[in-house]
């Protein structure tokens, strides 16, 4: 395992002013993104949809990494080229999921955990021969009654960090992912409180597993109250309470946390990313890997409509570089 390499590309996915784009819907997702605007779930539609993000003019200035489906990190565009070329072009790195999707958990089935460690090792060979650079697994955390439990959150954990080092020991920098959902109606204080446990258990199972830390990126939620809840909160709530946690709980030789943006709205993700950006510096970087809040104004530009894809593109540059400013602390608003 080469750590000074891992490290090298880690630094890259959470470079300042930089941030990573979530395009790694699976299919059934994309079929929801798409019943939005009205288009048939094909894989002509997901190529044509994913050409049109990829190849926005600029992208690399504002975009360090895409995550991506295995059906995507294999297609190319209209003429030819990969995805990966095309990414690679732009000094954009090429990453993958490569966790199977969540499932029921046997002795709590309203809590989930997340399949696809069996034969991982050879999937990510392929991915690394493929060229990609990074991987991504994400783990779900529930809060509910009585949920989550202690079972729950420690075999997630223990999921993660078998993950990381697989993915370290196959030469791709793993996106570790724990997020805790934020649909339900519990308090931002609740939303604190599982996110602590999560976190420590994460980084305890990390730690036991031998997963090189400063060869990784972690993707996790913001502290913030739950959909349902009817509590508003400002970005510098969200931001003592996240830096808060974060300041207890990450080492300090850890690259970075790339926000996930967990179905807050475009505009809330960015301005919770700028707050804590202005109370900067940190020992790691705090970036961004949204798939909404990054996507869904290009999406509706797009609508499904060749003759859409510059208009389409230009939303997509203009919410990535409003991140970017979230990153340096210097966005301004919309």
């Amino acid at each position: 395992m080469d750590v000074q390499a891992l490290k090298k590309v880690a630094e890259q996915m959470v470079a300042p002013g930089k941030g990573i784009l979530a395009a790694d819907e699976s299919n059934s997702t994309a079929g929801k993104r798409f019943e939005k605007i009205g288009i048939e779930n094909t894989e002509t539609n997901r190529r044509a949809y994913r050409e049109m993000l990829f190849t926005a003019p600029n992208i690399g200035s504002y975009i360090s990494g895409v995550i991506m489906y295995d059906e995507t990190l294999r297609q190319s565009t209209e003429d030819g080229k990969t995805f990966i070329s095309v990414l690679e072009s732009e000094g954009v790195l090429p990453g993958i999921k490569v966790d199977g999707g969540t499932y029921d958990m046997e002795s709590s089935p309203n809590e989930k955990l997340t399949k696809g460690l069996e034969g991982l090792p050879p999937r990510l060979a392929e991915y690394a021969q493929m060229g990609a650079k990074f991987t991504k697994w994400r783990a779900v955390v529930t809060i509910g009654e009585g949920i989550p439990t202690d079972a729950n959150i420690r075999q997630n954990a223990k999921d993660l960090a078998a993950y990381a080092k697989m993915a370290q020991e196959a030469g791709l920098v793993p996106i570790v992912e724990p997020e805790v959902l934020m649909d339900a109606d519990n308090t931002m204080e609740k939303c604190g409180e599982v996110s602590e446990r999560v976190l420590t258990a994460v980084f305890e199972e990390l730690k036991n597993a031998g997963v090189a830390i400063e060869g990784m990126v972690l993707k996790t939620n913001m502290i913030v109250p739950g959909k349902k809840s009817g509590e508003t909160v400002s970005p510098e709530q969200v931001a003592d309470a996240t830096l808060a946690l974060f300041k207890k709980i990450l080492p300090d030789n850890l690259p970075g946390q790339a926000f996930l943006s967990g179905g807050q709205s475009e505009v809330d993700a960015t301005a919770n990313l700028n707050e804590m950006n202005k109370r900067g510096p940190y020992p790691w970087k705090l970036s961004f890997s949204y798939g909404r809040a990054l996507q869904d104004s290009a999406l509706m530009a797009w609508g499904g409509k060749r003759e859409n894809v510059a208009l389409a593109q230009v939303a997509l540059i203009e919410r990535a570089k409003k991140n970017s400013l979230a990153t340096l602390g210097q966005y301004q608003g919309e």
